[in-house]
């Protein structure tokens, strides 16, 4: 029970390890987690948000995803749980040939928060490939003469997974003549060879078939299998040699496609057939094998396809020489590329706003910015500056994400909005840059007061002044915008020998609308406000110079109508014994005005009540059915042609409202005659008051 409470201890002591370790990280801007290989679709990898302490109600809100660079993204953010999940099936052994330990990296964006994290996920292998061999089938050739105890190579199997789940062992089935011994190469994988163990007899056999199987550590194990077919030949005592065991040579990666990158040689002291050289590729990549052809005649390996660096850093590779008696020799040949300055840094605007408020503090981040560059070394080192002349600057963020802060506050009055330009440049010879331009508004503050024009304003009056006239003119402005910039004008109270100051003096009863033009009351008017008021209107343009022009408007206030009659005749009075006569003629016009549209107003009352008796007494005279009165003489009817005519001919449609502009007088069809209507014939019957022939 001890034992068990220990080990009970240990595990939880292990597991506070783990998640003081995983928030350690999550402090740093660090995320790792681990997901085994071929995992389906939305599996789980990490719980993102409790690894963060984001609450999950609050995901959208922060607008957190994962910054999408153009690339495959293998892995995605669950909105509702806050996960890390798989995009996407993941196959390890494509995604990280020949690498040990196979990370992929993403970043996380806190957008509401400014901050960015690293996120490092290990993809480990499961036992999904069995070793594979490149030929099924191996034919060697073996002189009866050959030594027991000769060794010859064997092909060598591949398997693409890692670890324990990678070749482990061979085995060889056939017969007593041959045995099975396996070599560990300078890299420590594992070489099979052939041994001889019985001396050869083609009389006795001309061939052997033997089966190399190949097994990996997996549970439960996989295998291959190739078959070796071995054809006893005639002595051939000298095998081919190369002139070197490893060959090395490094190339730029802009060498033009079919230059020659190493040649290989290898010599052999026999004559004749067996003499004769052949070079293969007896261990190469699926990759460099699209990449690099060798002549085998000269063992010169030429270049196919442009190089890379950021796709290959190198390829090493085995070349086979064989001879013409079926002995052969292996050459390790290591092709090392070097970088050359061919990418230009990649500048991305991961999160930026467009406008600040100009009382912002410094340190205000602005924009978020990434950087990288394919290259490396020097070629890949990146510097962002900014150009000259803002109020910002950058700040490194978390490795190569950098953030765009102000550097002091900011005065909208003076620079309204900035164009803040981002370069980035790396370290070649010669350099390599691109930039990214930031368009920032700054929005006004009301940080200025308004300021008058002159800082004392003084003003002749003369004395016993009518209420209401002109004193003076103040102007004030405001450097700020929109509604900070309107001005609003107060008078101050005060008091002139004992009286208010608004006694004497009040910007007045009336004022105009800054764009509209419209002239209202600025108040109620009051007992001692004058009854006549003359205002000068002014209009200015905006142009330069500024234009401008200036109207005046005469108003009375009056209590009725007789009083406003009353004062249009005083005021035509006082304008006729003055000198302006304008004033007057414009007065005497005013009450010309008024009395004509009294007078048209009664004479519209007196055509309606005509128009309405007329009516009436027409009604009188004819009955409701006037058929019945068809086929009477139209002569029994005394004057009833000569009235009939006289309807017809003033027969009209009258349409009036109470602005006279908007009336209109139309007239029908039968009043365009000027003659009485003919008598019809006698056979025919004449048609009575109101029932005539449509047409």
């Amino acid at each position: 029970m001890c034992a068990a409470g220990r080990r009970w201890g240990r595990r939880q002591r292990a597991l506070l390890w783990a998640v003081l370790l995983a928030a350690w990280e999550a402090a740093w801007g660090q995320l790792r987690y681990s997901v085994p290989e071929e995992m389906p679709k939305g599996s789980f990898v990490g719980d993102v948000a409790k690894d963060l302490g984001l609450p999950v109600a609050e995901l959208r809100d922060r607008g957190i995803h994962i910054l999408d660079k153009g690339r495959t993204q293998y892995f995605a953010l669950h909105g509702k749980t806050g996960h890390l999940v798989t995009a996407e099936r993941i196959d390890r052994e494509k995604l990280c040939e020949n690498v040990q330990q196979c990370v992929l990296r993403c970043e996380l964006i806190v957008e509401g928060q400014m901050q960015v994290y690293g996120i490092q996920v290990e993809i480990t292998d499961i036992n999904d490939n069995a070793p594979t061999f490149r030929e099924a089938e191996t034919e060697l050739r073996m002189s009866e003469m050959t030594a027991p105890g000769s060794r010859f190579h064997l092909p060598e199997a591949h398997d693409r997974d890692s670890g324990r789940n990678s070749l482990q062992s061979y085995e060889l089935s056939g017969d007593e003549h041959f045995s099975l011994a396996v070599q560990a190469g300078p890299g420590g994988d594992q070489r099979p060879e052939l041994v001889l163990a019985k001396a050869l007899d083609r009389e006795e056999a001309a061939f052997h078939e033997l089966v190399l199987r190949a097994s990996d550590g997996g549970d439960p194990a996989r295998t291959g299998t190739a078959r070796i077919r071995v054809t006893v030949l005639d002595a051939n005592d000298n095998a081919p040699v190369f002139s070197q065991a490893e060959y090395t040579v490094r190339v730029p990666e802009d060498v033009p496609v079919g230059s020659v990158l190493v040649t290989v040689t290898a010599t052999d002291a026999d004559e004749g057939l067996n003499g004769h050289m052949k070079y293969s590729f007896k261990k190469i990549t699926e990759k460099a094998s699209q990449i690099f052809q060798l002549d085998l005649n000269t063992g010169a390996i030429t270049l196919t396809r442009n190089l890379d660096f950021e796709d290959l850093k190198s390829s090493e590779m085995e070349i086979q020489v064989r001879d013409g008696g079926d002995l052969s020799d292996i050459a390790k040949v290591l092709i090392t590329v070097t970088d050359v300055n061919d990418n230009a840094p990649e500048l991305t605007v991961s999160s930026a706003v467009s406008e600040i408020s100009e009382d912002a503090p410094a340190g205000t981040v602005i924009a978020l910015l990434h950087v990288q560059d394919r290259d490396s070394g020097a070629n890949g080192e990146v510097r962002c500056s900014l150009d000259g002349g803002v109020p910002f600057r950058l700040e490194k963020s978390y490795q190569d994400y950098y953030r765009v802060v102000t550097a002091r506050e900011l005065d909208r009055e003076q620079v309204p909005e900035y164009n803040v330009t981002v370069r980035a440049a790396d370290g070649g010879s010669p350099a390599l840059q691109s930039s990214a331009v930031l368009a920032l508004r700054v929005l006004d503050v009301n940080d200025n007061a308004p300021v008058f024009s002159e800082e004392r304003y003084s003003a002749r009056v003369a004395e016993n002044n009518a209420a209401g006239a002109l004193v003076l003119t103040v102007r004030a402005t405001d450097a700020d915008w929109g509604q900070n910039a309107r001005v609003r004008y107060r008078l101050a109270e005060g008091r002139v020998r004992g009286a208010p100051l608004s006694s004497y003096v009040s910007p007045g009863l009336f004022r105009v609308g800054l764009h509209s033009g419209e002239v209202r009351t600025a108040r109620s008017p009051l007992a001692r406000d004058a009854a006549r008021h003359s205002l000068l209107v002014l209009v200015r343009d905006h142009g330069r110079p500024a234009l401008s022009a200036t109207a005046t408007l005469s108003v009375l206030l009056a209590e009725s109508v007789a009083e406003l009659l009353a004062e249009l005749g005083s005021a035509a009075q006082e304008a006729a014994a003055g000198p302006g006569e304008p004033a007057a003629s414009l007065t005497r016009w005013l009450v010309l005005a008024v009395a004509a549209v009294s007078c048209l107003f009664v004479a519209f009352l007196l055509l309606l009540l005509a128009l309405r008796l007329r009516r009436c007494h027409r009604r009188q005279l004819l009955p409701p059915d006037s058929g019945a009165l068809r086929g009477v003489p139209v002569s029994h009817f005394v004057g009833i042609d000569g009235v009939r005519a006289f309807l017809q001919s003033y027969s009209h449609d009258v349409s009036l409202t109470a602005d006279s502009r908007k009336s209109h007088l139309r007239f029908s069809a039968a009043s365009c005659c000027d003659t009485l209507p003919a008598r019809p014939p006698p056979d025919e019957p004449a048609p009575l008051l109101g029932d005539e022939d449509p047409a």
